[in-house]
């Protein structure tokens, strides 16, 4: 399975929201086992996808010079997500320091509240991160990169307006 639980942004307010979509298809490895013949999203999966959106701006808040980590989340899910649908991740700096960062979160599919989350990432050195790790800038290389090249575009239009 890929690690990427987000497929684009559709907004990006620099250090304050951002806006990101998910689209679940049957095609995902893990709608085959969870669960046959009622295919549903694994909430920590969407539970990542939230995260992953709300740790992109907390790390374009400080222009991806510290690296951001996923310390503690708090979620609540109204109902399931099921293959067909497009998720809708959207996600609120709460307050922004010097060791992190604490983000609101909500999951919806089209008007209906799928999940929300209280998030809290923290800015860890290199020397902090677990050994192994052989890029300390994990979190905004590969897949991700490319994601948060759209994120900037977002944030910052072509036609000079906000």
């Amino acid at each position: 399975m890929r690690w990427t639980w987000i497929d684009r942004f559709t907004a990006f307010e620099s250090r304050r929201s951002a806006t990101a979509v998910k689209c679940l298809s049957l095609a995902e490895d893990h709608f085959a086992d969870h669960f046959p013949g009622f295919p549903v999203m694994p909430a920590p999966l969407i539970l990542e996808g939230l995260a992953q959106t709300g740790g992109i701006l907390v790390g374009e808040a400080n222009q991806y010079r510290e690296n951001v980590v996923l310390a503690k989340m708090s979620a609540k899910f109204h109902r399931e997500a099921m293959a067909g649908e497009q998720l809708t991740y959207t996600t609120r700096i709460l307050d922004i320091g010097m060791s992190g960062a604490r983000v609101s979160g909500e999951v919806h599919s089209g008007a209906e509240l799928v999940a929300e989350a209280d998030i809290m990432f923290a800015h860890v050195t290199a020397e902090q991160l677990p050994p192994g790790i052989p890029d300390p800038k994990f979190v905004f290389s590969g897949e991700l990169a490319h994601l948060l090249r759209m994120a900037e575009a977002v944030a910052t239009p072509t036609d000079g307006h906000r």
